[in-house]
């Protein structure tokens, strides 16, 4: 199975719903709000499926990508996806596990994007989160972007993240969530 990302570059997927990829008007609407923050940014990638939003991001600009997944075989599909549209000046970095045990590996590093699309049903969305906000991951100006189900809904506040701005685009939802600097 495959995709098609911007640039017309077609991406390789795993059959079924397994990875489950963020839908192409999903994907252009968050590229959308986020249109002239992605060149040069340093992007995370959580629970990254097949890997279509980080190759997206690389496809636009940024510098630097990391995804975090836990499936091996979705692994050996964003690898082969990142290494066809990276440029020389970009690179990326892929770690295949637990995404909270991951993320405290990231610790010390910070990113401008962030984007985080768990499977709906599962229990990661706070424990996640609050890691990316205890371990400092999103930068100063960065935002977090969670798909989820659109009946679901979160808290204003997780330490010191808090709501910047929420989307629904039918049966798939996003919550915005920037550092509370005051």
């Amino acid at each position: 199975m495959s995709i098609r990302i911007y640039g017309n570059r077609e991406l390789k997927t795993l059959p079924g719903q397994a990875t489950r990829p963020t839908l192409a008007r999903v994907r252009e609407a968050l590229f959308n709000i986020w249109q002239g923050s992605i060149e040069g940014c340093r992007w995370l990638d959580l629970c990254a499926g097949s890997g279509s939003m980080g190759a997206e991001a690389l496809c636009r600009g940024a510098i630097y990508v990391v995804g975090i997944e836990q499936s091996s075989k979705a692994c050996g599909i964003i690898q082969q996806n990142w290494q066809k549209v990276a440029k020389p000046e970009q690179s990326f970095k892929l770690l295949r596990g637990d995404v909270i045990q991951k993320l405290k590996s990231l610790a010390g590093e910070q990113f401008d994007r962030i984007y985080f699309d768990p499977p709906y049903a599962s229990e990661l969305y706070q424990p996640v989160l609050e890691a990316i906000a205890q371990y400092q991951l999103l930068s100063p100006t960065g935002e977090i972007a969670v798909e989820h189900d659109p009946d679901r809904s979160f808290p204003e506040t997780i330490l010191s993240l808090e709501i910047c701005r929420h989307k629904i685009y039918g049966n798939t939802a996003v919550t915005f969530y920037s550092n509370n600097l005051n």
